[in-house]
């Protein structure tokens, strides 16, 4: 590994270690469970808001990864506060699924169910199987599966928004930019995020056959070919219902559907796909890459020049990704490192206690908008550390 490559994973691996880990392990409700569901911009902790499942899902991942990745025994114990939450509060033991949130004290806050939170339950509990040998934790993510396949589906891919039994509702949570959405890319990503990492711990026919079907559905209802971009919001027959190119979740998409072409390693599906995504990729670096940092989106040829923090952390994977397929063009390692640089000089939050902000304008002026809340998570700044350093082969 050169001198540059190796100061990068370092970096990241000692912001992992040293700053990620430790402002997450301070959210632990040792009184009621789970992680807490709050921290406002001045750094005020409320330990009575209500505590996102998907918030919860997330972090239970993050802890299961990191001592994947790190072998350090308390991050076990980390993840296992998380699971037991997520088993015991989170999960619907009457309809079955995960709802929506529950209060501070774990009764119930929310009680929708969205194929959104049920993905993040499949990914969390697939990834803290693969960590503790936990077999309830598989059942429990098989289970979510089968009623995801069972209860959220139609003849023509996934629904998304229902009430506690399972009958449909508008999908107010997941749609945005003044639509009402009955189908989505962004949940569509994250079911397949979760079908692929269930896949990778315990491969069967069932998983393998919904991936494909999840693929098939990317690369002909949700890829714009002539604009080279993925749509956003869709109805219930997949006609697009705005003009919104979505950076974040473009160059996201590019290295999570690679993920999933490697783990299902299907030679005709990476054939149809691995240009699409390395598409994705190029696009983002041609179109959004502007000032060392990765644009919002942009909405009828509007850019939103906000920098959001987890747009620019899926751009530092997703650059990555795109310099390992392509190894000779050296300008998808360079964009990775740039923006790293610029996640160490706005987002990072220097303030003793804090973590990352949410986003900083053009100018790079943090918005004051929450440390932590339902969406704000470890999840992706997280997760890119891990990438970093899996990618960069970091000696951990």
């Amino acid at each position: 590994m050169a001198a540059r490559e190796r100061k990068f994973a370092e970096e990241v691996k000692n912001h992992l270690t040293q700053d990620l880990i430790p402002f997450w392990e301070g959210m632990a409700d040792r009184e009621n469970g789970g992680y807490y569901g709050y921290m406002g911009y001045g750094l005020e902790v409320d330990k009575e808001y209500e505590k996102g499942c998907i918030l919860n899902s997330r972090i239970l991942w993050f802890f299961s990864n990191a001592y994947l990745m790190l072998g350090e025994g308390r991050l076990l114990e980390d993840a296992g506060h998380a699971y037991r939450f997520l088993k015991e509060r989170c999960m619907d033991r009457q309809y079955g699924g995960v709802y929506w949130s529950v209060a501070y004290d774990g009764s119930l806050k929310d009680d929708a169910k969205h194929t959104y939170s049920q993905a993040f339950a499949i990914y969390a509990l697939s990834s803290y199987y693969d960590a503790s040998g936990d077999g309830e934790a598989l059942a429990l993510a098989r289970e979510l599966q089968l009623l995801v396949e069972e209860k959220c589906k139609d003849a023509q891919g996934y629904l998304e928004a229902f009430n506690r039994q399972f009958e449909p509702e508008e999908n107010e949570k997941l749609s945005e930019n003044g639509v009402m959405a009955e189908r989505t890319m962004n949940t569509l990503l994250h079911v397949l995020e979760a079908y692929t990492e269930l896949y990778r711990v315990s491969p069967d026919e069932r998983t393998g056959k919904a991936l494909r079907s999840l693929l098939d559905t990317f690369a002909d209802k949700v890829y714009n070919r002539r604009l080279g971009r993925q749509e956003v919001f869709f109805d219930k027959d997949w006609n697009m219902l705005i003009d919104l190119y979505s950076y974040g979740h473009d160059i996201e998409t590019s290295w999570l559907v690679d993920r999933a072409l490697c783990v299902l390693q299907d030679a005709a599906y990476k054939e149809r796909l691995l240009p699409i995504t390395t598409e994705l990729a190029r696009n983002i670096y041609d179109r959004a890459y502007v000032g060392h940092s990765v644009l919002n989106e942009a909405e009828c040829g509007v850019a939103d020049a906000t920098r959001v923090w987890w747009v620019q952390a899926e751009a530092v994977v997703g650059f990555l990704n795109a310099w390992q397929k392509l190894p000779e063009e050296m300008e998808w390692l360079f964009g990775a490192e740039d923006i790293w640089e610029f996640i160490k000089g706005h987002l990072i939050d220097r303030r003793d206690g804090s973590e990352w902000y949410w986003a900083v304008d053009a100018q790079g002026k943090p918005l004051e908008k929450p440390i932590v809340e339902p969406w704000k998570c470890p999840y992706h700044n997280g997760r890119m550390c891990m990438e970093v350093m899996r990618r960069m082969d970091c000696d951990t």
